[in-house]
């Protein structure tokens, strides 16, 4: 048990859905081949051949292939997938915390458009002079509105070089805006901080990435020198779809003693029983180098909350998973995704891979996070008046084909109880915006401070209690 991560070891990836995945990368392992269903794969070629034969027009045998393997591997669970070409370059793209693009961090805005959150420092963007709030309503001649995050997302990206007009909609003027882009590699920060009011640092990890846990050193070594008797910390995992685990294990790492154990994993390979420790070779990408060696020592003793809500999925669970099982943190929000399970990446050829669900995560008490996921210890809602579009997020135990947890019995297939639905709806009718975490208008990190600091925290209405009470009963 506990044998150290390599360089391409254990690694989680989230997706713009809120899903997140666990991933290793690996090279396809030499075993026994299994026995091979003869008459099933006599029916498969035959299934090919009349295609081939008499469909109505011609279909190219590499589509053909790739959509059988594609169909095999999804029909398993929501987070297994063939990788082609384009999907794989993402997945390895993501996790180094870089992309090709313009540099925006974008949410849904009004009337359907995109909204800038915020342009990344020295990026295309940002030295253009798009500012945080333009909406982004074209895209060369493609109109934006009505667009999914995802979809224009992939619009945006594209290859290195290539030049892209943006139409925006600023506030106070009178025109729209043209902007005249050239997609560059973003190198994009994972963790952001600031001291929120004196005294208090808030901390928020948006993705975990490779360079995660020095980004979050470097991070705590500035709110230290800034204040060097900082009396609490805001840590804010919310929105975090996973990442790299070897970040999730630092980030944890920073705020619990050396070689306590952060999380395990369990599945039918060796390799997939393992124990993970809150020590350098379980968390450092260079293993001549430990990036929490010169964090202050007051860091680990700091009262601490974290904040979550169910986009919290995989690494993000992890973090506060093991934060709350020894009692380190109070977590604060709403229950987390419930995304526990670790996918493996085996190499197929250079530009494609397969991604498998080989084992599942448990916090280091044992408790299984998958479709379940963690439970707050102060349920808060997202305003002070409901909890807005958090109401509207799917959880793993929602997903079709969902791996079940294997440590506590569900009572039901995770689907939204009348209560779910009548918030559901009360959420749409208040037409919320994307909230931008951190100002003075985030509801919920006021509520972490106050708690911090000994005062009253508004906890969340009784019926937001009801449907967080619910969700955790139906897989109990």
């Amino acid at each position: 048990m506990g044998k150290k991560l390599n360089n391409s070891g254990l690694v989680a990836l989230g997706v713009v859905a809120g899903v997140a995945v666990s991933l290793q990368f690996s090279a396809m392992a030499q075993r026994a081949e299994p026995a091979l269903p003869l008459e099933e794969l006599r029916q498969l070629a035959d299934v090919y051949g009349l295609i081939k034969s008499d469909y109505v027009e011609q279909v190219e045998d590499r589509k053909l292939l790739t959509e059988a393997i594609s169909g095999m591997v999804a029909s398993l669970d929501p987070h297994s997938a063939y990788l082609d070409k384009k999907a794989y370059a993402e997945l390895r793209e993501g996790s180094q915390g870089k992309f090709v693009g313009l540099g925006i961090e974008i949410a849904q805005g009004d009337d359907g458009y995109i909204k800038i959150v915020a342009p990344i420092e020295d990026s295309p963007a940002y030295r253009a002079g798009i500012k945080a709030g333009d909406l982004i309503t074209r895209l060369d001649a493609t109109p934006l509105k009505g667009l999914s995050l995802d979809e224009s997302v992939k619009k945006m990206r594209g290859e290195p070089h290539s030049k892209v007009t943006l139409t925006v909609l600023r506030k106070d003027e009178p025109q729209p805006l043209t902007f005249s882009l050239v997609r560059e590699e973003i190198h994009q920060k994972s963790v952001k901080g600031k001291i929120v009011e004196p005294g208090y640092g808030w901390l928020r990890v948006a993705q975990f990435q490779e360079p995660t846990v020095d980004d979050l050193a470097a991070k705590i070594t500035e709110l230290y020198r800034q204040d060097p008797n900082l009396k609490g910390l805001v840590l804010d995992l919310r929105n975090d779809p996973g990442g790299v685990l070897q970040g999730a294990i630092g980030v944890a790492a920073a705020f619990l003693p050396k070689d306590t154990p952060v999380v395990s994993t369990n599945g039918q390979l060796p390799d997939s029983k393992q124990i993970y420790y809150a020590r350098a070779e379980y968390y450092s990408l260079r293993s001549d180098t430990d990036g929490l060696a010169r964090l202050p020592e007051a860091v680990k003793r700091v009262p601490l909350a974290v904040l979550v809500n169910t986009g919290s999925a995989s690494a993000s669970e992890i973090v506060a998973g093991a934060l709350q099982d020894y009692k380190r943190a109070t977590i604060i929000g709403s229950q987390t995704f419930g995304k526990g399970s670790v996918q493996t990446i085996r190499q197929l050829t250079a530009d494609t891979a397969l991604k498998l669900t080989t084992a599942r995560y448990y916090t280091p008490h044992g408790r299984s996070i998958q479709a379940k996921g963690i439970v707050p210890d102060l349920a808060v809602d997202e305003y002070a008046d409901g909890d807005g579009l958090n109401a509207l997020r799917m959880r793993e135990a929602d997903l079709e084909k969902h791996l079940a947890n294997d440590r506590e019995e569900e009572a039901g297939k995770g689907k939204r109880d009348e209560l779910e639905e009548q918030m559901r709806i009360l959420a749409l009718e208040k037409k919320r915006q994307p909230l931008e975490y951190g100002t003075v208008d985030d509801f919920q990190l006021r509520q972490a401070l106050n708690h911090l600091k000994g005062l009253p925290v508004q906890t969340a209405k009784p019926e937001s209690k009801l449907v967080q009470a619910a969700a955790a009963a139906r897989h109990k």
